[in-house]
């Protein structure tokens, strides 16, 4: 399972690929992460801070609600966020195309 759901909040397991030409959501890595190019390199938290600003934007959510749980100088990552409208949406849509 890529993600967990509590009452307010959903942790998403991510396997981040930096370095890529833009950054965006590349479906499943496996059953338990999502896999996401991410337009910075590995170097001195570039990737973790551009995948933040993707995931805020992408979720409308604000940059400061979304952390790290665990995973910050590894590719796999679990980031913890509000649930919203276009979350839970794009949970919906990753599920359905299992």
């Amino acid at each position: 399972m890529f993600y967990k759901e509590d009452n307010k909040f959903i942790t998403l397991k991510i396997k981040a690929q930096p370095n890529a030409s833009k950054s965006e959501f590349a479906g499943l890595y496996g059953d338990d992460a999502i896999k996401v190019r991410v337009a910075a390199p590995a170097v001195e938290g570039a990737a973790n801070k551009e995948l933040i600003k993707f995931i805020s934007k992408k979720f409308k959510v604000p940059k400061s609600s979304v952390e790290f749980v665990s995973g910050q100088s590894s590719k796999i990552k679990l980031i913890k966020l509000a649930k919203t409208q276009k979350l839970e949406e794009f949970i919906k849509e990753i599920e359905s195309g299992r």
